[in-house]
């Protein structure tokens, strides 16, 4: 995106071990369910399975014309393509097919596959992706293995990358007229492994197929290392880390401190045969919050956000639920040079945010803003008080120790939403405070398939939602936080963000042509976010925290990202 690419054409990718040995299998777990193989569409695509595409799983059955290397922010390596032209300006790309490339079914990927991909997620694709492809002017066949794509303009120069990662279909074996339909159909793919078995909600299983094109390739080396991967479906977080436990699943993230700290006192983890990693990540703390969707009435005013957003007691919930492991965050690029966090804004941000002088607020200019900084009593009287404060703005007072709406005579309620135990444990807490102040707040588990269901169809008040982090936000942020966003179901911007500061933002990054742009642009994002008080900000940790049985290997090296399960293999293959 920036700079050059760090290794050179014949380079295996450094988080992986070319040696690692083949064979073996590996049974992974995932919390919720699945009942589509498609997740870039608007039906289905939120439950679709695990491991088709995707980095911790592998991209297993769908590839692209490039391949991403992980350590570094956003550097494309060939893959499909096995040469790629661009001119300085990214108004076009070129490529040239891999002439080995081939489908699972022995088809060769021709240029008509790699067109009727782009055209078909254009034409029925969930947004962010019909986006980025319908931004292509022209699709130009420059000889028999050649693809030439021409766009607008060059204004949006991480395009051409997005493009070259985009999912290729067999055009042969995709059904066209239904592709926007969720289905349990098998799409065809040119990846190292297909289908062995699919139990809707349960289980799905892919095996190595023996004649995959690109195993020698050089980003290619160590990867794809288990003969079959077993991916398995559980309804509840307790059944998943039993699974585990009893080694039906072989390794497991966490993200709770709690079991981090005292869920290993089974037998199999004292004996030694399960194994804590704690990997050090490169890349910016990802922001975990509960949304607001700022499409209902009595979470549209920004000031009662804030207010909202003060009363969520860090110290106690982090002392009492977390055994303290875990650093409270702040914005949308923590722990990285893309933070506003602790940095006033530079002559360049002060330009960027001239035609938009509400958008941020003082001491977010200033780098001086931090969450509310509670005493971890969980009724912290200064915190409440500067919360009422804010409030008292929004036209709320306190009446019989009811908080209402001067205007309306209304109490204010609402409803957070949550999908497993420890959700709802979180939001109790927040709640407990709330009510201190005369709110009506309830919280409402449903399972993960429902979750995913209310909040693609913006049905609910708050919600818990992480937005992932990297050292390369580009134009995936039109889809989670563009006025265009707001209005498209599907889209990511859950919250309902309409800021022309956030539209003209989000243009800036994607067509930053250095590096000192680039990080001005973010940084002046990162306050408008803050400054519109879209989430209550929570914790993160700087480590990725993944648990494994001793039959199966991680590499040496690891990714800027964390675990990589694709270069992972299998202890009884050495």
């Amino acid at each position: 995106m920036h700079g050059s690419p760090a290794l050179g054409p014949d380079q295996p990718f450094p988080y992986a071990n070319p040696d690692a040995p083949k064979g073996g299998t590996i049974t992974l777990g995932v919390q919720g369910t699945f009942d589509s193989l498609n997740s870039f569409i608007v039906q289905g695509g939120w439950t679709s399975a695990r491991g088709m595409r995707e980095r911790q799983f592998g991209n297993n059955i769908l590839e692209s014309l490039l391949v991403r290397s992980y350590a570094e922010p956003f550097s494309l390596y060939g893959l499909i393509a096995q040469q790629v032209r661009m001119p300085d300006s990214r108004e076009w790309i070129e490529f040239e097919l891999n002439p080995d490339a081939k489908f699972s079914d022995g088809s060769p990927v021709t240029v008509d596959d790699i067109i009727f991909s782009l055209e078909i997620i254009r034409d029925k694709g969930r947004p962010p992706y019909r986006n980025w492809y319908g931004a292509i002017k022209e699709k130009q066949k420059t000889g028999p293995n050649r693809l030439k794509l021409v766009f607008e303009n060059g204004d949006n120069r991480e395009l051409p990358l997005l493009i070259s990662l985009a999912p290729i279909f067999s055009k042969a074996n995709t059904d066209a007229e239904n592709f926007d339909k969720s289905s349990l159909n098998p799409p065809v793919g040119s990846g190292p492994y297909t289908f062995k078995t699919i139990q809707p909600g349960r289980l799905v299983v892919y095996e190595k197929n023996p004649d995959y094109w690109a195993k020698d390739l050089p980003v290619k080396a160590g990867f794809d290392n288990f003969e079959e991967i077993r991916i398995e479906y559980f309804r509840d977080e307790t059944t998943l880390q039993e699974s585990f436990k009893k080694g039906l699943v072989e390794a497991l993230q966490s993200r709770d401190p709690a079991r981090w700290s005292t869920g290993f006192d089974f037998p199999a983890a004292k004996a030694g045969d399960v194994v804590k990693l704690e990997i050090p990540r490169g890349v910016p703390a990802n922001m975990q919050g509960i949304a607001f969707n700022t499409r209902r009435e009595q979470l549209s005013d920004r000031k009662v956000r804030k207010a909202l957003r003060m009363l969520f007691d860090f110290e106690w919930v982090n002392r009492n639920l977390y055994y303290g492991l875990y650093t409270r965050t702040a914005g949308y690029w923590d722990n990285s040079d893309l933070s506003s966090i602790g940095r006033p804004a530079s002559e360049r941000e002060k330009e960027l945010l001239a035609p938009f002088p509400d958008a941020v607020d003082p001491e977010v200019m200033e780098g001086t803003w931090r969450p509310a900084d509670a005493d971890g009593s969980g009724r912290d009287r200064k915190v409440l008080r500067a919360a009422l404060e804010e409030f008292a703005k929004a036209g709320y007072s306190l009446k019989d120790r009811k908080l209402i709406n001067e205007a309306t005579g209304s109490q204010l309620s609402f409803e957070i939403l949550a999908k497993n135990e420890d959700e709802e444990k979180l939001a109790l807490a927040y709640i407990r405070t709330l009510e201190l102040l005369g709110i009506n707040a309830t919280v409402r588990s449903v399972d993960p398939s429902q979750f995913e269901d209310r909040r693609t169809k913006r049905d609910f008040d708050m919600v818990f939602n992480t937005w992932y982090a990297s050292l390369s936000p580009g134009a995936e942020q039109y889809g989670r936080w563009s006025s265009e966003a707001a209005d498209t179901e599907g889209s990511f911007n859950f919250v309902g963000a309409k800021e022309a500061a956030i539209d003209a933002l989000i243009g800036e990054i994607v067509g930053a042509r250095s590096r000192e742009d680039f990080v001005d642009a973010v940084r002046a994002f990162d306050r408008v976010l803050i400054s519109g008080a879209y989430a209550v900000p929570l914790y993160h940790v700087s480590d990725d925290w993944v648990a494994h049985w001793n039959k199966i290997v991680p590499p040496q090296h690891h990714s800027l990202y964390g675990h990589e399960f694709d270069t992972w293999w299998s202890a009884e293959a050495q």
